[in-house]
């Protein structure tokens, strides 16, 4: 089938749609550095493109459909203002309105399928009203929705990155079911969060709920956070200090306790011992290869947590780090965020000749992950 990449990137879709057999017959694509990148990596010649998607007119997009069948119309629309890491000003955000040029582009060209990504937190955004917005919209241009919930994990790379993917299906045009998708494990298994116990005895309302609650190692870790002030944070357990100064940073912390939050400095050197999860005999060390955020450890929304054998959600900061074999804490390259989405290093190559670390480490976090679109994309 031909598809039209809107809010390209560095071209996670077009990889994806490519290597399921499909054909690229456009592209529109804001940021001139990423732009850079996409046509470095991609063989567009000959094809439309447009820089900035809100310019694109009416009758640009009429002369476009004229040029040839478009069967299905992609993109990841900016996720900033549905993002629980933002503002989450949803459609009072201009970014937020993006959304509507993907549907003018569709009530006119009329593509088969749709075929759209954002982040977890566009579905409960004010209460589920902008992703109601979202179905009511696409519901009057003619197109029934379907949407799931995908991890990256689960898709052939170590990296922990949900997001939501949406396929619209033009009435009467004879699509089929999209969802649910096959994981290359085998079946899907969505695990609960599994409470065994509550170490908090004085049983008081918290202000995070999760404070003083064990869970089950059969079952999904909850995000790890530190609550600052007010008796709240968890309790650690410190056994001994590496300087004469008594400085927190040379803390020497027991494996039986809970783990200090991670610092940005930390992966300087091992002075800190990050923890991993809970099992019946109490708290683990992280071994090499766990991933670990190294930006805003103190943050509510699981930042800072460690991940077992796989890489934290890769940002446009690339502020993600790994165990090594000493255990000192690394950050990760632009390559290794780059191979995180997907992208073989040939690509990555072409990528690096034309920007700068800077850059690649934003283009490899705004990406899609190319393994979870190739997925979706064998079934259309």
């Amino acid at each position: 089938m031909n598809f039209l990449d809107l809010f390209a990137g560095i071209g996670g879709f077009r990889l994806g749609m490519e290597r399921a057999g499909h054909k690229c017959i456009g592209y529109v694509e804001f940021d001139k550095f990423a732009r850079k990148s996409y046509k470095a990596m991609h063989d567009t010649e000959g094809e439309w493109t447009a820089h900035d998607i809100t310019r694109v007119t009416d009758d640009d997009i009429r002369q476009l459909r004229d040029r040839g069948r478009i069967d299905i119309i992609c993109g990841g629309f900016p996720c900033q203002a549905f993002s629980i890491a933002g503002q989450r000003k949803g459609f009072d955000d201009t970014r937020g309105t993006l959304f509507f040029d993907i549907a003018r582009f569709a009530s006119i060209i009329r593509p088969r399928y749709l075929f759209l990504e954002n982040v977890r937190g566009l579905l409960n955004h004010d209460n589920g009203n902008t992703f109601e917005t979202i179905l009511r919209t696409l519901d009057e241009l003619g197109y029934d929705v379907e949407w799931d919930l995908l991890n990256s994990k689960d898709f052939g790379v170590p990296q922990n990155r949900e997001r939501v993917f949406i396929i619209g299906h033009l009435r009467g045009a004879s699509t089929r079911k999209i969802f649910p998708i096959t994981r290359e494990n085998g079946t899907i298994n969505k695990n609960d969060i599994k409470q065994i116990g509550n170490i908090d005895q004085h049983k008081r309302k918290r202000e995070n709920p999760n404070t003083g609650r064990v869970y089950d190692i059969n079952g999904i870790s909850p995000t790890l956070s530190t609550m600052q002030g007010g008796g709240l944070e968890p309790k650690i357990k410190v056994i001994g200090n590496t300087s004469k100064t008594n400085h927190r940073s040379h803390d020497v912390h027991d494996v039986s306790g809970i783990s200090p939050t991670i610092a940005a400095r930390d992966y300087k050197g091992p002075k800190q011992i990050a923890l991993r999860e809970n099992t019946k005999k109490g708290y683990v060390e992280a071994t090499v290869g766990d991933g670990v955020r190294l930006d805003h450890p103190n943050g509510t929304t699981g930042r800072g947590r460690v991940q077992v054998q796989s890489s934290s959600t890769i940002t446009t900061s690339g502020n993600v780090g790994t165990i090594t074999n000493d255990l000192r804490i690394r950050k990760l390259t632009p390559k290794e965020c780059f191979r995180l989405q997907g992208f073989p290093d040939e690509l990555f190559n072409k990528a690096q000749k034309v920007n700068s670390d800077s850059q690649l480490y934003k283009q490899a976090g705004n990406s899609v992950t190319v393994n979870v679109i190739h997925a979706i994309a064998k079934k259309f």
